[in-house]
């Protein structure tokens, strides 16, 4: 079992960590597409190319900075798929509407990992680029009370990896950089952590966070 770890000096005995910052998506919380792949193959359109509009930094930006609400986010990407794919307006509307409303589910392994970082007396925070309706999201997840506290970038008006919204999370962990776990599925994200002295884990699946946390079961 292999996990990609990225480390910044440390020092000290006992656990290594007071505090885990973890991400949401692709980390805990999964995307049914299917139904956009459909509307995609129905237009002609490669699968992914809604996606690929829809989170563009320009288009995605603003949604993820609290700047939009997810319906006005879905109007603008159907006027860029209108625009730049080109679509007929009401195929493009379908398919960002679609896109918005995806399904999504919980993986319960990494939720039941990171229930344990709680059970253990470490602090939990969740660190995520998001939605200003995230909280509707984990209630409809039943992880209101997963974590001790979430960063959610559209709330705070900065996204990862700015290194305030790390800053911002290690705080309300009330831990240091250097005594925090970082756990995220973008390299880039994983990175910006590291540089200011926090631990990241690369996430690629569930073994990965396991061999992270093992330190708990020591």
């Amino acid at each position: 079992m292999t996990t990609s770890t990225t480390s910044s000096a440390k020092a000290g005995t006992g656990r290594p960590f007071d505090a885990v910052l973890c991400d949401l998506d692709n980390v805990i919380r999964y995307y049914d597409s299917s139904l956009v792949a459909e509307l995609e193959r129905a237009a002609g359109l490669p699968e992914g190319t809604t996606a690929s509009v829809a989170f563009h930094p320009e288009q995605g930006g603003p949604l993820i900075r609290g700047e939009v609400t997810k319906d006005q986010w879905a109007e603008s990407v159907a006027e860029r798929l209108g625009s730049e794919v080109p679509l007929p307006a009401p195929q493009a509307r379908e398919l960002a509407g679609a896109l918005a409303r995806s399904p999504f589910w919980a993986d319960e392994d990494v939720v039941s990992e990171l229930r344990g970082v709680r059970a253990a007396g470490l602090s939990l925070v969740l660190v995520t680029n998001a939605a200003l309706d995230l909280g509707e999201d984990l209630a409809a997840m039943g992880l209101e009370d997963l974590a001790d506290h979430v960063v959610n970038s559209a709330l705070e008006g900065v996204a990862k990896p700015d290194p305030e919204i790390y800053s911002i999370a290690a705080g309300l962990a009330g831990a240091a950089p250097e005594r925090c776990l970082f756990v995220d599925d973008g390299r880039e994200n994983v990175e910006a952590a590291v540089a200011l002295g926090m631990t990241g884990v690369l996430f690629r699946g569930p073994e990965d966070l396991r061999g992270a946390l093992a330190f708990l079961e020591a």
